[in-house]
């Protein structure tokens, strides 16, 4: 017997070995088993000729095969797991084919009944598809898509750069020239003038001071005293090539924010209004922003409020969520609530309860970089005065650091739901507003204390 018979009575057998669900919401579904190198898709019995479940090859070819097969079994939606990037050719491929994709947590069916194989899963997968078991991970609208993609990509860039800096920063110190002990920034105009001309071969500490910047609060003769070193070749050799790959990332970076300011003008928004007046220490431009786009102004356009006016909220958490989420209408689509916001952030509690006792309630270990973002901004929020900055110390008191932030982190996300969703301008009143359910629990607390202290509340 050939070895194309034996795969395929091995492929026929194991498929049939799992009986299908007698429930049947998505007639039209199939599954698809992800892997490096080849797919492995099941369909509904009986569409098409040939067996109902095909191996293809991660090519293009065969990619191209793969679609053309489903469209012949007049296949409606497609379910597979995100498994590393592999997912991404097959599924954006599918899309462009009308076919719509359940992108789906692969913790989520990991209980494949009988021996697990590829064959096994991607049947498995149809089932669960086709009886409505399933449920799809968020994905942005595909105009979002290039503008996360470049963001992402910019943040990478980024990295890079303060990682070039801390070499930079490792090779002065090496060499005894404290230019980051006077200076606020390595990669500061002042420091990078002086890199520059040592570079150039000078020495002298007093030319070198006098490239610094008027503003610089060092006095003069700590400058001096900072810019006296050791001026080995081999020092100067390594800093020149950790100056030149700044620079070089640097223009990298200008030439991506040039087409990110392209790729968000091109989004659909919500509103034409002008970006209303704000103080302004209330939108502050930072270096790592996107210098070519007005960052605040397009996160107006796109989400019809001004969230930053929330405290914590600067223009690199908009652009993370602007990169992220989409507009507001993308955001009404996708979560019903701001607890579905929350828990799609892993920032709330995952409550595991078995016979009225609760096993766990830590929250889940999500890489969501919306929520990795919105604990910085909570983490800044530290010594903050106002609602927001009270509430972040409250509960680093009551919970601990970490969770303290988490709770912060939290809020933040509720309230930015909140706005977005409602299309309204933040308010401290409402959004920190005491609940019933909140006086209830602080009396019961001032029962039990004062109970402890052998006292009564009298009611006024």
């Amino acid at each position: 017997m050939s070895q194309r018979k034996r795969q395929h009575r091995k492929t026929t057998r194991t498929a049939a070995a799992h009986s299908p669900l007698q429930t049947v919401i998505h007639p039209d579904a199939a599954g698809i088993d992800v892997g490096a190198t080849e797919l492995v898709c099941a369909v509904p019995a009986g569409r098409g000729p040939g067996p109902h479940v095909r191996t293809f090859s991660a090519f293009t070819a065969g990619l191209h095969e793969l679609r053309d097969w489903l469209v012949a079994c007049d296949i409606k939606t497609v379910a597979m797991e995100s498994t590393g990037n592999y997912w991404l050719c097959a599924c954006l491929l599918l899309e462009d084919a009308g076919i719509e994709v359940c992108l789906v947590n692969a913790r989520h069916i990991k209980g494949v009944p009988g021996k697990k194989t590829d064959v096994c899963d991607a049947a498995w997968l149809q089932q669960l598809h086709a009886a409505g078991l399933l449920r799809g991970s968020f994905r942005p609208e595909k105009e979002i898509l290039p503008l996360r993609y470049l963001m992402r990509h910019r943040g990478d860039l980024l990295h890079q750069a303060a990682e070039q800096v801390l070499l930079m920063q490792k090779v002065l110190t090496e060499m005894n020239l404290h230019i980051h002990h006077v200076f606020s920034d390595v990669d500061g105009e002042s420091a990078q003038r002086i890199i520059t001309a040592i570079l150039g071969g000078e020495r002298d500490a007093a030319k070198l001071a006098a490239l610094r910047d008027p503003r610089c609060r060092a006095s003069l003769a700590k400058v001096l005293a900072a810019l006296k070193g050791d001026f080995r070749p081999e020092y100067l050799f390594v800093l020149r090539q950790c100056q030149e790959r700044w620079q070089q990332l640097g223009r990298s970076l200008t030439e991506c924010d040039a087409v990110i300011a392209r790729q968000t003008a091109a989004v659909s928004g919500v509103t034409d209004a002008p970006l209303p007046a704000a103080p302004a220490t209330q939108r502050r431009v930072h270096k790592n922003m996107p210098q070519t786009m007005p960052v605040y102004a397009e996160a107006y356009r796109l989400f019809g409020v001004d969230l930053s006016a929330v405290p914590g909220v600067s223009g690199g958490v908009l652009c993370t969520l602007l990169s992220e989420l989409g507009t507001a209408v993308h955001l009404r689509e996708k979560f019903r609530s701001a607890e579905a916001f929350a828990s799609w952030l892993g920032l709330c509690p995952d409550n595991r309860i078995s016979g009225g006792r609760i096993l766990k309630a830590r929250t889940r270990k999500v890489a969501n970089r919306i929520a990795t973002i919105l604990r910085l901004a909570a983490n800044s929020l530290s010594r903050a005065k106002g609602p927001m900055g009270d509430y972040v110390r409250r509960f680093k008191g009551r919970l601990g650091k970490a969770e303290g932030i988490v709770a912060g982190a939290h809020k933040l996300a509720r309230i930015i739901w909140a706005m977005i969703v409602s299309g309204e301008a933040y308010d401290e009143s409402k959004a920190f507003a005491v609940s019933a359910s909140t006086t209830a629990r602080r009396l019961k607390n001032l029962q039990h204390q004062a109970q402890a202290l052998n006292m009564k509340l009298v009611p006024v």
